[in-house]
């Protein structure tokens, strides 16, 4: 097999999180629905090839559950709740992110200045491999995004897109997978 540049993304050691697409959060963004379409798409690309899903939820009792079209694809999981901005404040998470034994997280979420790009930071800092895709995270604000999305860059964490990233961890054309994928990604 050939070597692969670190910064792909591997099936053996690829795992998705997924954070806060609460109700109230994505009731305060102009057009949400481009970032919960690619969470998605993730999220299905995930189920199909197994890979380790983490969903959390920031303080739910005030900001709400998970909207429904993202909770439905969850079926089966239950979101670990927060109050820390960071997914790694949490115990509860750590420990679950630990047990996957994957290194490459794949992440995805809002709002991406505060929870993810906390949650990405200290994915770093604890050794893992954190890659963004952009345009499955948002922020109320546009400058807010773009500047978290600097802020994780220029610590260390690579930014891709859903669609980037589903192929890295498909990595051929000559599977079933493949075709099942293709379905999603149209």
């Amino acid at each position: 097999m050939m070597m692969r540049h670190r910064q792909i993304l591997s099936r053996s050691n690829s795992a998705l999180l997924v954070i806060d697409y609460q109700e109230k959060l994505l009731a305060a963004f102009a057009n949400p629905d481009p970032f919960i379409g690619s969470c998605i798409k993730l999220i299905r690309f995930a189920k199909t090839l197994d890979l380790p899903i983490l969903w959390t939820e920031q303080y739910p009792q005030g900001l709400g559950r998970t909207i429904e079209q993202v909770k439905q694809e969850l079926t089966g999981l239950e979101p670990i709740e927060k109050v820390s901005f960071s997914c790694f404040g949490d115990s509860r998470f750590a420990s679950a992110v630990s047990r996957l034994n994957r290194a490459q997280l794949i992440v995805c979420g809002i709002e991406t200045h505060i929870c993810v790009a906390q949650t990405v930071l200290d994915a770093l800092e604890a050794g893992y491999q954190p890659q963004v895709a952009a345009d499955a995270c948002g922020s109320r604000r546009e400058s807010d995004h773009e500047f978290g999305l600097r802020k994780m860059e220029n610590a260390g964490s690579v930014l891709t897109t859903a669609e980037a990233a589903m192929y890295e961890v498909l990595a051929r054309s000559d599977t079933a997978e493949f075709r099942k994928i293709l379905k999603i990604v149209k």
